[in-house]
């Protein structure tokens, strides 16, 4: 029964996430990162939803071309990546303080969603 219990709560938080993101006008790929940097208050507070948005944006659409099959097995590609992303950070000017955990957040979300993506 638990069980059932924790299906039902997924569901609802996907669907949550997924109007959100329509309100946002994010994809779904999009308000997974958008979530990862938002993550704290500090940085939504200081960016505003619209910079985080265009980050998100850029953010799925670079990491998107640069994973590979076996990106997260390979330390090389995974500091490429991670370089990028922190370039883009800073391009958009990401609290400087915020982003080691923003880039960490990013790569386990781009780890989760790259499946779909090679």
């Amino acid at each position: 029964m638990q069980v059932i219990e924790e299906l039902i709560k997924l569901a609802k938080d996907l669907d949550a996430a997924t109007k959100r993101g329509k309100d946002l006008g994010l994809t779904d790929d999009e308000i997974a990162f958008y979530d990862a940097l938002a993550t704290n208050d500090s940085a939504v507070q200081a960016m505003g939803d619209d910079k985080l948005k265009v980050i998100a944006a850029e953010l799925i659409s670079k990491v998107r071309q640069s994973v590979t099959i076996d990106w997260t097995l390979r330390e090389s590609a995974r500091a490429k990546i991670k370089v990028m992303v922190k370039r883009i950070l800073n391009k958009y000017g990401y609290p400087p303080d915020l982003q080691e955990e923003a880039v960490k957040t990013v790569l386990a979300q781009a780890e989760l969603l790259c499946a779909e993506w090679v």
